[in-house]
């Protein structure tokens, strides 16, 4: 089900389809960013620069958190002092390093994740668990 926005940034009008996004990041500054689907663009908002837009995709964060608890596929992890909302079924490739920590790269952003089993067990157990229940490996 597509979910479309009207968003004004830097002098363009953008209509995004916010279930196409993979990933977005909200800082402590209030500041929201994401990536356009098939592009290495960054949207930034933050209620000064934007704040219609800002509200908008503000208010569909909110709803997509609330459904992220009954849905194993999105999960909600705080990373590089930003909390991230993101798609794992949008993940292509997983990298285990032999000190257990998991690498993916969020699409459409070149951004690499990081997760060590000691400094975040939760996600990195959805990682796994989600791992498991999508390609059958078990990761251990």
């Amino acid at each position: 089900m597509a979910y479309w926005v009207n968003i004004s940034y830097e002098k363009n009008i953008f209509l995004i389809d916010l279930d196409r996004i993979s990933a977005f990041a909200s800082e402590p500054n209030k500041r929201i960013t994401f990536w356009l689907p098939n592009s290495s663009q960054p949207i930034v908002l933050n209620p000064q620069n934007s704040p219609d837009s800002y509200t908008q995709v503000l208010e569909y964060l909110k709803k997509k958190i609330t459904l992220t608890l009954k849905n194993e596929e999105w999960i909600v992890l705080d990373y590089d002092r930003s909390q991230w909302l993101m798609n794992l079924n949008s993940i292509s490739s997983f990298a285990i390093a032999s000190n257990g920590r998991i690498t993916f790269w969020l699409p459409d952003s070149m951004k690499d994740m990081i997760i060590n089993p000691q400094s975040n067990p939760t996600t990195y157990q959805k990682l796994i668990d989600f791992i498991k229940s999508k390609t059958g490996f078990i990761i251990s």
